[in-house]
């Protein structure tokens, strides 16, 4: 387990770089604005979920296998990148509508959920990030090094959580304005797929 100086660092950093502009974070406002702050947090809770999977990755010695795996890299963020592209499809369809204020928009949590995760695990630029810096906090002579990867992980996860749940907070605050006009829910729809295409090219051109 990582000492106290060593965790306390390592949160101070994973809390800069969760605020840092990325595709999850401007996936967070994006989803929050347009669907409103459940939305956003649920979207929240599935990609931190995903960072369970890159946590493993590294402790396992997966990541290092697709870092080191030019096809495997360009399978998985084409993947992603496709999946960027079905979303922006689905913000440009989404109907408009008068919404009275303080009805929510039903959705389906598990969905919502699933989006963060696959958005979060087909991103290989997450995983290679977790294999350069996870382990630059990690002491061998500490004990297990999976366990402390792992403990470092959940840090993490737990920065990322705190800093798109705010994230997710203020963005619904004012996509609720904008839900009041059918000129500015078209607006924030056809915003939300230009950012959701241009999130799929930036992915889709990434090199390692």
């Amino acid at each position: 387990m990582p000492t106290l100086d060593t965790a306390l660092a390592f949160f101070g950093l994973s809390i800069l770089l969760s605020l840092s502009p990325g595709p999850d974070n401007v996936f967070v406002l994006m989803q929050s604005a347009t669907q409103g702050r459940k939305a956003g947090l649920l979207v929240t809770l599935g990609l931190c979920t995903g960072l369970i999977g890159h946590t493993a990755a590294v402790a396992l010695g997966l990541a290092a296998l697709l870092a080191a795996s030019a096809t495997a890299f360009t399978l998985l963020k084409l993947a992603g990148a496709a999946y960027l592209l079905y979303l922006a499809w689905g913000a440009f369809r989404a109907p408009v509508g008068p919404m009275a204020a303080g009805v929510a928009v039903a959705l389906n949590p598990w969905r919502m959920v699933g989006r963060g995760v696959v958005m979060n695990l087909s991103n290989p630029k997450v995983g290679i990030f977790f294999l350069a810096f996870l382990p630059q906090f990690v002491r061998p002579e500490a004990g297990s090094v999976a366990l402390q990867v792992a403990w470092l992980g959940g840090l993490f996860m737990l920065a990322a959580l705190l800093v798109f749940g705010t994230l997710a907070w203020f963005a619904s605050l004012i996509g609720a304005r904008f839900q009041r006009s059918l000129r500015a829910q078209r607006a924030l729809n056809w915003s939300a797929g230009t950012i959701f295409v241009g999130l799929a090219a930036r992915l889709a051109w990434s090199e390692k």
